[in-house]
């Protein structure tokens, strides 16, 4: 993948990909500290300057269903939303709702060539459901 990308195969880099293709959803300082238990001494700047190559690079997405915090995933292939539980914040992913790519079209586009709709849905999973 890296090598497709016209990255360089390092083990920051492997690392990461492994780190955000276990753990879906992942945000930054889960991923930094999976890299860190599989490498060993790695700064949280070489974890975000590998985050932010793989970004630019399209093998991952960052994603913000949960408001400030960054989350990555590696499904880059197509369009898909998220749902995101209120009560413990799990994150899920969530088919195109309805139609293709970009899934929504909105009353006015106010002129924007739109290539990309993101919806966030919120409720309580299965889980925090039983739990009341």
């Amino acid at each position: 993948m890296l090598r497709r990308a016209s990255l360089r195969v390092t083990r920051p880099r492997m690392a990461v990909l492994s780190a955000v293709h276990q753990h879906p959803h992942a945000d930054t300082e889960s991923i930094i500290g999976q890299v860190r238990a599989d490498l060993g001494g790695v700064s949280q700047q070489a974890v975000y300057d590998v985050l932010r190559a793989l970004t630019t690079a399209g093998l991952l997405r960052r994603i913000e269903p949960t408001g400030p915090v960054a989350r990555y995933e590696a499904r880059i292939a197509d369009n898909h939303h998220h749902i995101v539980c209120r009560s413990c914040g799990a994150v899920e992913d969530i088919d195109c709702a309805v139609d293709t790519m970009p899934c929504l079209t909105p009353s006015n586009a106010a002129g924007f060539t739109i290539d990309e709709a993101e919806v966030v849905y919120r409720g309580v999973c299965p889980s925090c459901a039983a739990a009341n």
